[in-house]
């Protein structure tokens, strides 16, 4: 059964100077101020798309590896994902930087690698984002 999840943002202004808020519709978890400033230069205390999509990437990454490395027989004890996406101002979203550090017992570092490769071609997130380049760093605590 397909779910839908939704995000609302009230913008007021123009690009430059404007401002708004993102809200987490579905689960009402949580809003968040945007801005252009936020996103071009970084401002503490406002999230962009860019840090948005990191979130969904490394949630979703995280789910997938999980998810393979359990049905191969080697649920891991943890995993920590960050997902670094990057914008040039001008050029667009230009990549997402899979970071893994995992506790699996029972693999070697080369089998742990291939499980965390195909977790990101097999990522939901990482099928939408087809059209940047995804790089992965990945290793065994």
């Amino acid at each position: 059964m397909a779910h839908t999840s939704e995000a609302t943002t009230l913008w007021f202004g123009d690009l430059m100077t404007g401002n708004g808020t993102t809200s987490l519709d579905s689960s009402d978890a949580a809003e968040f101020p945007v801005s252009w400033q936020a996103r071009a230069e970084g401002v503490a205390g406002m999230t962009t798309p860019e840090e948005l999509l990191g979130a969904a990437h490394s949630a979703c990454y995280s789910m997938a590896l999980s998810n393979a490395l359990g049905n191969a027989g080697h649920a891991p004890d943890s995993l920590q994902v960050t997902a670094a996406v990057t914008f040039q101002p001008g050029e667009g979203i230009t990549g997402s930087h899979l970071l893994v550090n995992a506790k699996v017992a029972g693999l070697t570092a080369e089998e742990f690698q291939a499980f965390a490769e195909d977790a990101k071609k097999n990522c939901p997130v990482s099928a939408a984002l087809t059209g940047i380049k995804i790089t992965l760093e990945a290793s065994l605590a």
